[in-house]
């Protein structure tokens, strides 16, 4: 069958020790939401390609296997798949990690399941970033890694371009958070109900987990976006933005705009509010403190724009999808 339309294109790395049943796992979820959204008849909706990298000695990792025919464009994700037999931290050669950080600032979201957090971490890309790995990992992880905000008692932690899981079939969750940045939450529902598995409802019902436009080629955005992702957008103003940027204020905003298709402070406003999402999800803190955390100094400000924008108060949020006390650590 030829393709028609465009094509999202995500990877799968395979590296020594890789879980297969991951690998084979991942692609053929991806494939069923391809039959799903075409069964919709929806022609908006991209086809998803998959494609596996081998990493392998001192090369960069070469694609050796694709879902769908065809001329390859750029990668728009990259998922890391867990190992049984574990992962010895710097095993991996230096040209894989040259290789993650070159996928990653040409735009593509990087996700690491259980020990595949470490590659990432080996990479030097979870510097001053929040992340979560497997339990039994956690104290060699953080000591290894002291740069890295290391939150083992959460299952995922999705931090907009890098996101990183704790169980070893979290790759189940992780391909269809992918999928639902690519095609759409109810398609993620619908493939997750054709799987049976678990798949938390948040995103079909108050809006995706902010997944922010990565893949727009404007590279003096996308520094700004990585930016802003390991710092949370918090204290940050239109100057500060358009310095980071290396650009001039008014050439900035018509840009980022272009490139994100929101204004630069809802796009602030947005991820805030998913990172104050994970935590209601996750964690038991206080609302008043969570808001404080994510960047605001008045907490009815916050709960004013987290209703807007998921259509629930923080309350009610919490109540409908947060973890009872104790239950992430258990999942890892």
């Amino acid at each position: 069958m030829g393709i028609q339309g465009a094509v999202a294109e995500l990877g799968v790395l395979l590296y020594p020790g890789a879980q297969m049943a991951a690998v084979h796992g991942l692609t053929d979820l991806f494939e069923v939401a391809n039959r799903v959204a075409s069964e919709q008849h929806q022609a908006q909706w991209p086809r998803l390609r998959v494609s596996h990298w081998q990493a392998s000695g001192e090369q960069a990792p070469a694609r050796v296997y694709d879902s769908l025919p065809g001329d390859a464009g750029a990668l728009q994700a990259i998922v890391i798949p867990p190992s049984l037999t574990g992962y010895c931290a710097g095993q991996s050669a230096s040209a894989l990690a040259i290789w993650l950080r070159q996928q990653h600032a040409a735009g593509a979201t990087l996700g690491g399941v259980c020990v595949g957090s470490i590659l990432l971490a080996d990479s030097g890309l979870l510097d001053g970033r929040s992340a979560t790995t497997h339990w039994t990992s956690a104290q060699a992880f953080a000591a290894r890694y002291p740069q890295v905000r290391l939150e083992a008692d959460k299952p995922i932690v999705d931090d907009g371009d890098l996101i990183t899981t704790a169980g070893l079939m979290a790759w189940a969750e992780l391909g269809l958070r992918l999928v639902d940045r690519m095609l759409g939450p109810s398609i993620a529902a619908a493939t997750a109900r054709f799987l049976v598995m678990e798949h938390s409802d948040s995103a079909s019902q108050c809006g995706s987990n902010f997944a922010p436009i990565l893949s727009h080629g404007d590279a003096a955005v996308l520094k700004l976006q990585h930016w802003l992702q390991a710092n949370g957008a918090v204290d940050v103003s239109l100057p500060v933005m358009a310095q980071q940027a290396g650009l001039e204020e008014r050439t900035f905003l018509r840009r980022f705009r272009a490139a994100t298709g929101l204004k630069p402070t809802q796009y602030c406003q947005h991820l805030r509010v998913g990172k104050a999402r994970q935590m209601l999800e996750f964690t038991n803190g206080t609302i008043d403190h969570i808001a404080w955390t994510v960047g605001y100094q008045d907490p009815a400000t916050f709960r004013s724009l987290f209703k807007k924008i998921t259509g629930l108060a923080p309350s009610e949020y919490r109540n409908r999808f947060g973890v009872a006390p104790g239950a992430a650590s258990r999942t890892s």
